[in-house]
């Protein structure tokens, strides 16, 4: 994917999804001060363009029963890449692996888990984990706490005026309707 150039009021309304998904369109237009139906169209360029990937719920693990988190360090036999597809495509069928991430160095894959608890992870690791074709290692890290869990990436506010380094179509052919601040997204 080739990277976007996004202006100031992209990157504030990006800053503003970005911690809260659910928040109105009316009120993201507030916030990057602009009226609300150009906003919206700057936010359904910001998604055809794939800068926007989708939006979730932050769900809390242990009020479902998840109290364990591990950090499994994977080594494959072979980093062939159809044996690395073949490795990450058996990993998206496991529900408990929330992360999968390709390493370069000594580990081939990080992923993260979610168990009920350590006897579930082990029950996973050795049935599953272990046992799949071509992993030649694993090494475990139970997670004791979290101190930090930020989704996305920073996104600073440029320095000076960039309104002419636009490269996300934002649809804004200016016409009846675009001042008006009470419409709501659709």
């Amino acid at each position: 994917m080739r990277r976007v150039k996004l202006d100031r009021i992209d990157r504030r309304i990006l800053r503003d999804l970005q911690s809260d998904g659910r928040m109105t369109n009316v009120e993201l237009a507030r916030r990057a001060g602009i009226s609300a139906p150009p906003c919206l169209r700057r936010v359904r360029a910001l998604e055809e363009a794939g800068v926007i990937r989708g939006y979730f719920a932050n769900v809390n693990p242990e009020a479902l029963g998840f109290g364990v988190t591990v950090f499994a360090q994977v080594g494959l036999a072979s980093q062939s890449e159809p044996d690395l597809k073949r490795f990450e495509e058996l990993v998206n069928s496991w529900p408990m692996v929330r992360e999968c991430n390709m390493l370069a160095g000594e580990t081939d894959f990080l992923l993260k888990i979610v168990a009920e608890n350590w006897d579930d992870y082990q029950r996973f690791l050795t049935s599953k984990l272990t046992a799949t074709p071509n992993v030649s290692h694993v090494k475990s890290a139970l997670a004791i706490r979290s101190s930090k869990m930020l989704p996305g990436v920073p996104i600073e506010e440029p320095d000076g005026d960039d309104e002419d380094d636009e490269d996300v179509d934002h649809g804004e052919a200016h016409g009846p309707g675009d001042d008006f601040d009470d419409l709501e997204e659709e």
